[in-house]
């Protein structure tokens, strides 16, 4: 009967961080591409929050001083959405973001077939190589988020700053800026694990005699 080693979680987020520091540049670069697309999704909505929120006290003055700056405002409106082109700038953006994570990913399976052989070898079972790389995923999807969704609040907040003076800081919306960081930082990390999925299935799948005999 084929021994199976079963892991706790704590050694298996170990394995998945001792891996990362491995292999830190490529994982600093997937982790990027996650920043620039989660700080865009941020900037994008926090814009349209700190603008909502001028908008809500009525004044013509401020009315005014948002369509100087470009917001599309008909009359009789009392708030504002994102323009279907910005929303769909916004999804492209995550897309391409999931199609580079696809890619480092794989590239990552294909650097340790002779890793993956050796611990099906010692009779790791597929769910324990499936979660490996789904914490990985999720280690650096939570940074990578993280970092993005405080980029883009900050570059709001500065673009904000450029366009409307200090006046606009009394309007801040500090609780709905929170609640869309947040948002931003969830579609990061399911982002990046939605990126790691099929790689690492296809990584749970090998067999142990193809994976160790594969030239590197």
């Amino acid at each position: 009967m084929r021994h199976l080693v079963v892991l706790p979680w704590k050694q298996s987020f170990l394995m998945s961080f001792n891996s990362i520091k491995a292999r830190f540049f490529r994982s600093l670069i997937t982790t990027l591409t996650l920043v620039l697309a989660v700080s865009f999704l941020a900037f994008s909505q926090i814009s349209i929050d700190i603008a909502d929120s001028m908008l809500s006290t009525g004044n013509p003055d401020i009315r005014q001083s948002l369509l100087n700056s470009g917001f599309d405002i008909l009359p009789g409106d009392t708030s504002l959405a994102a323009s279907p082109k910005q929303r769909w700038i916004v999804v492209l953006s995550l897309l391409v973001c999931v199609v580079g994570i696809i890619n480092a990913q794989l590239m990552s399976v294909t650097e340790r077939f002779r890793e993956i052989g050796t611990m099906k070898c010692l009779g790791a079972l597929d769910r324990f190589i499936v979660r490996i790389f789904v914490m990985e995923a999720a280690i650096q999807g939570f940074a990578g988020s993280l970092a993005g969704a405080f980029l883009g609040a900050v570059t709001a907040f500065l673009a904000a700053l450029l366009r409307f003076g200090t006046d606009f800081v009394q309007f801040f919306p500090l609780q709905t800026v929170f609640f869309t960081s947040l948002f931003s930082i969830l579609i990061g990390m399911g982002l990046s694990l939605l990126g790691v999925l099929y790689p690492a299935v296809m990584a749970a799948k090998m067999q142990p005699v193809e994976a160790m005999r594969v030239e590197q």
